[in-house]
This record gives C-alpha cells, sequence and structure tokens, in this order.
C-alpha cells in the first residue's frame, strides 16, 4: 500500500518531470546540439594550445546501459520504477546528459554512438579510457543485486574499445572478494586492459582486507594502476559504506607497490582522520593532500575529474592549481556524461569565485550545448587563480597508462 509519503513524493516527482518537458527551457537539460560552430574555433584553438593530442587520454569515462543490445549491461530496477521518483530522475538526467532518446531503440547502442561522435570532434590521437564497472558483492564475493546501481561488463567495454581503437581504451572492473578475481584480473590483462576502476563504498570493497593481498601483489607486478574513488559519493550510491571511500585506506595498495589513482582527488565530502590518537571527520581533500605530500615514489596519482563541479569547494581546484609539484601526477578526466548535465557545473558561480575570467563564461557555456567533453577539457585549460594554473601536463595522461596500451 502506498503511504502519503510515497504519494506527495512521486506527484513532486511527476511535476519535476512536466517541468523539464520543454527543450531545456530552464537550462536543466542537454540540449544535444551537434557540430561546433565556427565562431567557437578560437576558444578550441586555446584549448589544444602547448598540448600534443597523442598524449591526450580522458582517464575517467563511464560506459552505461541497459542490456538491450546483449551487452550484459544492467541497471537498478529503482531506477525505473515510479515509487523511486529520485532514483527516476537520477536516471532521467543521466541519460539525457548522455543525449540518449527516451524513445531510442537500443540504450546501449545510442550511448556510444554518442560518445564516439563527440570523440570525433576532437583531433586524431586523443582517446577515452571506458569504465566497465562490477557488481556490488557482500563479504563472500557473491554479487548483490539490490547494492548495485549499474553494471558494465569487462567484456562489453573491452569489445567497446576494440571497435574503436582509435579512440578508446578500456578500464576493467573486478571485485577483489570474487573466489574467481584473480583469474579474472589475468585476462583483463591478457586482454588489454589499461587500468583497473574501484569505488569501494558502493561496491562494498574494504581495501585494507587481507584476502586483498594476493590481488595487490598481482597488480604491482603487472604496473596496472587501479583507479580508486575517494570521498563521498552521490551518483552511484550502491552499499553506501562511505567509511571505506576514506583516502586513507589507500595506503594499503601503496605499500604494497600498487600504482593508485585517487578519482577526483577525494574532493567531496568528509572522511575519519585515522591518523590522529583521536580521530575526527576532516574534509577528505586534505587527506588526499596528506597522501601526495609523503613519499610513495610516484605510485599515487590524482585524477582532476568533477573538480570544477558545483558541489565542491573552490578551494579545491585553488590548491590544485597552486600546487605546481603535483601536476605530473595529476590527470585529467571528464568523469563523462556528467558534464552533460548544465547544472553540474556553474559557470557564474566560478567566475564570482575569481576561478574564470567572465569573458570566457558564455562561450563555454555555447561549447558545453554542443560538445561537453570539449567544453570539460576547455573549462579546465581557461581555469585560472591568481596566475596560476593546471599544467599542460596533467593533459598529457598517456605515459601513465601506456605499457597496458590496446594494441
Amino acid at each position: 500500500m502506498l503511504t502519503r509519503r510515497h504519494l506527495l513524493c512521486c506527484g513532486a516527482a511527476a511535476g519535476l518531470f512536466t517541468s523539464l518537458a520543454g527543450p531545456a527551457r530552464a537550462g536543466l537539460l542537454n540540449p544535444c546540439r551537434s557540430g561546433i560552430p565556427d565562431d567557437l574555433k578560437p576558444l578550441l584553438a586555446r584549448t589544444f594550445e602547448g598540448l600534443d593530442a597523442a598524449q591526450l587520454w580522458d582517464v575517467h569515462t563511464h560506459l552505461l546501459g541497459t542490456g538491450d543490445s546483449g551487452s550484459g549491461c544492467s541497471v537498478n530496477a529503482q531506477l525505473s520504477q515510479w515509487w523511486h521518483p529520485v532514483e527516476m530522475l537520477r536516471k532521467r538526467f543521466i541519460l539525457n546528459a548522455a543525449c540518449v532518446p527516451a524513445d531510442a531503440p537500443s540504450v546501449d547502442r545510442a550511448y556510444v554512438e554518442r560518445l564516439k561522435a563527440l570523440a570525433d570532434d576532437f583531433p586524431p590521437g586523443a582517446r577515452w579510457m571506458l569504465f566497465a564497472f562490477d557488481q556490488a558483492c557482500d563479504a563472500a564475493g557473491r554479487p548483490h543485486v539490490g547494492h548495485t546501481t549499474f553494471h558494465v561488463p569487462d567484456a562489453y567495454a573491452a569489445g567497446v574499445a576494440a571497435a574503436h581503437v582509435d579512440r578508446f581504451a578500456w578500464v576493467a572492473s573486478i571485485h577483489p572478494y570474487r573466489p574467481d578475481a584473480l583469474a579474472r584480473l589475468d585476462a583483463a590483462l591478457a586482454n588489454g586492459a589499461v587500468a583497473l576502476k574501484w569505488l569501494p563504498s558502493s561496491m562494498n570493497i574494504d581495501l585494507r582486507d587481507r584476502r586483498l593481498r594476493p590481488f595487490y601483489e598481482r597488480l604491482a607486478a603487472s604496473h596496472l594502476p587501479v583507479i580508486v574513488h575517494c570521498g563521498e559519493e552521490h551518483a552511484v550510491p550502491g552499499a553506501r559504506r562511505d567509511e571505506l571511500g576514506n583516502p586513507l585506506l589507500v595506503r594499503a595498495a601503496l605499500e604494497q607497490g600498487v600504482r593508485v589513482v585517487i578519482a577526483h582527488c577525494a574532493s567531496l565530502g568528509l572522511a575519519l582522520d585515522l591518523d590522529r590518537q583521536r580521530p575526527r571527520d576532516v574534509p577528505a581533500f586534505s587527506l588526499f593532500e596528506r597522501l601526495m605530500d609523503e613519499d610513495w615514489d610516484g605510485l599515487l596519482m590524482g585524477d582532476v575529474s568533477v573538480v570544477l563541479q558545483a558541489n565542491r569547494e573552490p578551494e579545491v581546484a585553488r590548491t590544485l592549481m597552486l600546487r605546481e609539484a603535483w601536476h605530473s601526477r595529476l590527470l585529467h578526466g571528464s568523469d563523462y556524461p556528467l558534464p552533460g548535465i548544465p547544472a553540474a557545473i556553474r559557470l557564474p558561480a566560478l567566475v564570482s569565485a575569481g576561478l574564470l575570467d567572465a569573458a570566457d563564461a558564455a562561450p563555454l557555456e555555447r561549447l558545453r550545448e554542443h560538445n561537453p567533453l570539449l567544453f570539460d577539457l576547455a573549462l579546465k585549460r581557461a581555469a585560472r587563480w591568481r596566475g596560476a594554473r593546471l599544467s599542460a601536463s596533467v593533459f598529457l595522461t598517456r605515459t601513465h597508462f601506456q605499457r597496458h596500451e590496446v594494441a
């Protein structure tokens, strides 16, 4: 039986869906334009100045699908159930960000087609690292469907990359609690994976678990980097174990010689400072700063995806720009499709924070309507703080993954 709360919530969601029905009139939806207007070409010329496109790899790109093409992808049933209106809206915004029409014959195919079209607006050589995404698992390594927001199998990510080797590489995702985790890792290495992706708080992975030691040994021996989401996670709630997103937990992998990329530089939310005798919550980003200042012999990196997003404090981007000594270990990533959500990055707020020249806001806004990937790159190249900016080395990421490049 539906409660009054359910009815009120669903009614509010219905109202919001109705308000979004117009052609992005409130600036909430991606208008999904194609082609790049000629008057934006000077902005793009500035964006690529000093960059070698062949070294430009986007290290944080999501694949999504429903499995309607036989891909094996899936999304949690709640994202399509009207009595879970918040989850339905989550799905609506994500698919719109990726320009997948509600009536698309195949969500799987439409998602890849749009991503490939956006990539083809870049100079030759630029590539995107496509994430597989494993299921959440319980303590015994059994998949937990109810805690899995979405699932993208390794085989699908590898197949999409293989079909478009000029633009895509692929990133494996293997839950280390699985009984066959090591066999899956060996298969991924043999199939050309360039990295491994974990989201511990959503997937239920404790990086300190002793069972991970053989997995870490294999990662260290192969030099395969693991991209680990740290800090709070809102887009993929999954198992909702926020304590597992503590940046300090990556030390367990670093101590065994694993190359680690902390996604988003742990730039959102609080985490327990486990180094204190009496631990207390501090900004997760401050723990990332501590780790970056420790001597890990070049093993530790961070990706700068979404650090300019509206839910991040401006001080995050300011710090990353000013800490030039870190730049060789900071890596460009977009977290696509999130740059396609207009409300996610608010350009007037960045101007007010002193991070963006007011003259750049209008052309960047127009560029986002045509190509959110180009917009994301152009914004990061344009952003400044007191004369500091992200160095060109932040965008020359191929060298960190080249050893495992797809042939």
